[in-house]
């Protein structure tokens, strides 16, 4: 009846729909899509008509007979690739020859010039960079920066050996060779390198030298109880200092607080005395402090864990104290004196032979020519199990060298051959160079002597400097000697070929003494490399390109027109 009156029917109410539930973000796209990408209403009728078209287009690109016409419009479009590139080479080739033919002479004088320039200061770079550094820096960049996007990261070499100056037991594992020691002679500050650099201008000592004597004199003359005495406690900090005149200032202040500090004597002695005099004044005052405060320490040590790291201080204080005085006794030509006072903490304080006081016995000892006494000492230290250093190794070399170089020839035993005599002492200088390949040519005076560092690394040119700026004086005074280690000296690399991978008596020679010897000697020295490095190859590369680059402008500017034929043809 709704219907016949033109009336609306009523329209029932749906019940109320449960909660649906959150559809997820793709869900929620796919929806909109579909509603025509709005997602506030229906879809409109040519939104889902473009999307009927869309399907009925992929599902026939899907059939069989498609995918063989698209097959056939990429072979069409192969072939004609194919056939077009040879007539574009032949196009280009056509225009260069044209464009060659219209230079003139000048242009090839002016190219030739220019390559010969650049490839000359690529050389010049390419030489100073290996001179200073060791590599080649195109290689280093190519290795560095090229090689890891290639993605030749998996078999780049390894990273150069580092160098420890620190006690820990996986740095000597790892490398002992490359461990950096205190060197047993080193000079005073005050009344040696200072007076070095007033007189030349130089600075002798490195950061990094420096820098480690500092946290060696924090280890030797601090303990945790120096907070409760307040001298100590200004030492403590004045060993940290890097101003010299503020070390200096905070002795003097230990010394107001306590005018027994053995430390504050040592500090001035080190750094404030300008002449080994005055150094042994401070160092006497030092020994009688030290001696007072080590007695004292040596009643209570027991006591407690702290008592016993404060032994320990007052020991190592001593001990240095006096073999300061050992040395100062050495230089003032008080040598018996010298050696006394070294024979006497040697035996006081056995147990710290890694201080090698009997390196300073050695050189005291050949000042004295006593070769006999020289031989005891060796036969001591020059044994298999302990660590062995320049200074054993080339002393028994010239104490064997001493018995035979006085009436040793080159010439006469080419002829006769060596006897028993001279092939101990050949064989003698061999093990020594093995050991440190740089001593001889100091020794020999085929490089400058510097003023060696406070810190060495065995086998290295630091050693090698430290050993022959004391010793160089004991082997000319043997006549023959230096005559012998001159002409047996070079076999030693005959025996070794490749030192970096094996040895003959000790282990394969380190790879890493380079990098810790220019950190060690001053810059204005040249650092001795062994084995010497071949050049890279980007060094004969551009002397070569720069070479020929170079005769071709020659030739350019001599034979213009012969070379605008050769370059056209």
């Amino acid at each position: 009846s709704a219907d016949l009156l033109g009336q609306q029917p009523p329209r029932a109410r749906s019940p109320t729909p449960a909660a649906a539930p959150p559809l997820s973000r793709r869900a929620r796209s796919l929806a909109m899509a579909e509603s025509g990408g709005s997602g506030r209403g229906p879809p409109s009728p040519g939104a889902g008509a473009a999307l009927r078209r869309w399907e009925q287009l992929r599902r026939r690109a899907a059939a069989p007979w498609a995918r063989g016409l698209l097959a056939v419009a990429v072979g069409l479009g192969l072939l004609y690739a194919v056939l077009r590139v040879p007539l574009r080479l032949r196009d280009g080739l056509a225009a260069v020859t044209v464009f060659l033919s219209t230079l003139t002479p000048k242009f090839y004088f002016a190219l030739t010039v220019t390559s010969s320039f650049i490839s000359g200061l690529i050389f010049v770079f390419e030489w100073w960079h290996f001179r200073k550094y060791g590599t080649s820096f195109i290689e280093q960049v190519s290795v560095s920066h090229l090689r890891p996007l290639i993605g030749g990261a998996e078999n780049s070499p390894p990273p150069p050996a580092a160098f420890s100056a620190g006690d820990s037991d996986t740095s000597r594992q790892n490398m002992p060779e490359c461990k950096v020691w205190r060197n047993p002679l080193n000079l005073f500050r005050g009344a040696e390198y200072s007076r070095y650099m007033w007189v030349t201008g130089k600075e002798p000592l490195t950061y990094y030298d420096m820098n480690l004597s500092a946290q060696d004199h924090q280890n030797f003359f601090t303990c945790d109880t120096d907070a409760l005495r307040p001298s100590d406690t200004v030492m403590q900090k004045a060993w940290r200092e890097r101003n010299p005149q503020a070390r200096i200032k905070a002795a003097y202040q230990a010394l107001e607080l306590n005018n027994d500090c053995a430390t504050a004597y040592v500090l001035l002695a080190e750094e404030e005395a300008t002449t080994i005099v005055d150094a042994e004044k401070y160092f006497k005052q030092a020994l009688k402090a030290g001696e007072m405060i080590y007695k004292r320490s040596q009643n209570c040590h027991s006591q407690s864990p702290q008592h016993e790291a404060q032994l320990r201080r007052d020991t190592n204080v001593l001990v240095y104290v006096k073999r300061r005085l050992a040395m100062c006794a050495r230089k003032l030509g008080r040598i018996r004196e010298a050696v006394k006072m070294m024979r006497d903490l040697m035996k006081e304080f056995p147990l710290l032979s890694m201080l090698n006081i009997h390196e300073n016995l050695l050189e005291a000892l050949l000042e004295l020519q006593a070769y006999a006494d020289v031989q005891a000492v060796l036969a001591k230290y020059d044994d298999i199990s302990l660590p062995k250093s320049a200074a054993i190794c080339y002393t028994a070399a010239l104490l064997k060298a001493r018995a035979v170089s006085e009436r040793f020839s080159p010439e006469t035993a080419s002829k006769r051959g060596l006897s028993t005599a001279e092939i101990n002492a050949v064989e003698a200088i061999h093990r020594a160079v093995e050991f440190n390949p740089h001593v001889p040519k100091y020794l020999l005076e085929m490089k400058s002597l510097v003023l060696p560092p406070e810190h060495i690394l065995k086998r290295g040119d630091s050693e090698a400097v430290a050993y022959a700026f004391f010793h160089l004086q004991h082997w000319k005074r043997i006549e023959g000697a230096l005559n012998l280690l001159h002409c047996t000296w070079e076999g030693t690399f005959r025996m070794i070929p490749y030192p970096l991978e094996k040895g003959h008596l000790f282990y394969p020679y380190p790879s890493c003494t380079e990098t810790a010897d220019r950190e060690l000697l001053p810059t204005f020295h040249e650092v001795s490399v062994y084995p010497q490095k071949e050049l890279p190859f980007f060094i004969h590369f551009t002397a070569g390109l720069c070479s020929f680059s170079a005769m071709l402008a020659l030739l350019t500017h001599q034979f213009p027109e012969l070379m605008v034929i050769l370059a056209k043809a």
